[in-house]
């Protein structure tokens, strides 16, 4: 069987704790598309060129320590924006997308442009206020040093940057279902999305 749920959103939504827990209840593959874009931000941050560093990811780069940092997440923004590293990135995506036994991607152009066929589609959002106070918390218990503030500017600035690039921009698909967690528990959100995709799974899944 192949199932192919798509899950797209902002920065901090909670599109990945969704996808993960989804992916884990249902036995599906998971990828969280953005760490792509984080290994690729990381060596440009060690002074490779972007699509150089596309096309020679590894596996191994997506396991660096340093993915989940706020300057490798501002650098994975502006390494998104460039053509020919999404072009250098999207084949990896599909092949995955096309895995036996179901598999959930998500990420930020996977109903639009990487999975447009994807059986079930979802745009996790969430207020730019809630989605900073939550990565603040996060980068706070990693301990680094930052405001609020910054971290609300960094999400804002992000934003623009993902809805109003020329190359597969942040927008839901226009069948996606939509998930605001802005008031919502992870285990709401995530029970939401799993009934949906019970109701789409074939029957003897």
């Amino acid at each position: 069987m192949m199932f192919t749920v798509a899950i797209d959103g902002p920065a901090a939504a909670g599109k990945g704790t969704i996808s993960k827990a989804v992916a884990a209840h249902f036995g599906f593959d998971h990828l969280d598309t953005g760490l792509l874009y984080r290994a690729v931000g990381a060596r440009v941050l060690d002074g490779a060129d972007a699509t150089e560093a596309a096309l020679a990811l590894s596996p191994e780069d997506l396991e660096a320590s340093n993915l989940r940092s706020a300057e490798v997440a501002q650098m994975a923004s502006q390494v998104a924006v460039i053509s020919e590293v999404r072009a250098a990135l999207v084949t990896f995506q599909r092949e995955f997308a096309r895995r036996p036994g179901g598999a959930v991607l998500d990420g930020r152009d996977i109903g639009t442009v990487i999975c447009p066929a994807a059986d079930l589609k979802f745009f996790v959002t969430a207020r730019p206020e809630i989605r900073a106070r939550r990565r603040y918390d996060e980068l706070r218990e990693k301990g680094e040093e930052t405001s609020l503030d910054t971290v609300l500017a960094d999400v804002k600035a992000r934003d623009d940057r993902d809805m109003n690039r020329a190359d597969a921009p942040l927008k839901p698909a226009t069948d996606a279902v939509l998930i605001d967690t802005s008031d919502l528990s992870i285990e709401d959100a995530v029970d939401k999305v799993a009934r949906l995709i019970r109701d789409q799974l074939p029957p003897s899944v």
